[in-house]
């Protein structure tokens, strides 16, 4: 889901590649918010489906994969036993109080204004009703060699984009209030640096400048093996609950 309407998503092979970097943060919030008991699912920023499925295996009741593009959502196989709906975070096309669980991976940074987008997660959901989030900081991003560093393209160029680089510590004060209980982890596995980071960057609007410093950086990352480099992008886990009686603003 983004505001830039001319920035189109990853690629689906990058998207899956990142879900399964995530899948062992991601089943340990789906198992503390005990997704087996919520009966409706909403897969908000769901772009190729690359969650869903996982959504639909272990969720109590119907899945809904919710996308702004709209191309994302039509490969009917990822979406198989899912709804589908096209729709703005920051007009969600669905009833009020209808979900028990909102799910979110690397979307709500792209659903900016965020405040907007957290209303209208709190309005669909039913009181006891929680969000899950997998939400990235890039301005903590660690990265070692001095030289291999590339946290002010990602910022720069997700600011253009029309994104929050900073999401996830943003996010915990936001739900806080809007009357969310909020409890918030962060990823605590280290591995070692990908190449696969370079091809999401690229696909950001970048200048002829900052494309040509990105490839030389990518040359120098090439020749670094192991753990003689470092990238580290911290990750915010959060589940938000709505509480029961909570009144409607």
């Amino acid at each position: 889901m983004k505001n830039c309407s001319t920035l189109a998503l990853p690629p689906a092979d990058l998207l899956r590649q990142q879900a399964e970097w995530l899948a062992s943060a991601r089943a340990r919030l789906l198992r503390r918010v005990a997704i087996a008991h919520r009966r409706w699912v909403l897969d908000l920023g769901a772009g190729y489906g690359a969650v869903t499925a996982e959504l639909v295996r272990r969720a109590g009741g119907p899945v809904v994969a919710l996308d702004r593009e709209v191309h994302s959502l039509c490969e009917a196989r990822p979406f198989a036993g899912a709804g589908r709906v096209a729709g703005d975070a920051h007009r969600l096309p669905l009833a009020g109080a209808t979900f028990d669980l909102v799910f979110c991976q690397c979307a709500l940074l792209w659903m900016v204004p965020l405040e907007t987008a957290v209303a209208e997660i709190r309005r669909v959901l039913r009181p006891g009703g929680v969000l899950v989030a997998l939400e990235p900081d890039y301005g903590g991003l660690i990265e070692h060699p001095p030289e291999i560093a590339t946290a002010d393209l990602w910022l720069a160029a997700l600011a253009l984009a029309g994104a929050e680089p900073q999401a996830g510590r943003r996010l915990p004060g936001l739900l806080a209030a809007q009357g969310f209980a909020v409890r918030v982890g962060l990823l605590d596995e280290l591995q070692p640096a990908a190449a696969q980071r370079f091809d999401f960057l690229r696909g950001l609007p970048l200048t002829e400048a900052e494309q040509a410093r990105l490839e030389e950086v990518e040359d120098l990352a090439a020749g670094l093996p192991g753990w003689q480099q470092v990238a580290h992008l911290p990750f915010f886990l959060i589940t938000a609950e709505k509480p029961a009686g909570l009144r409607e603003i």
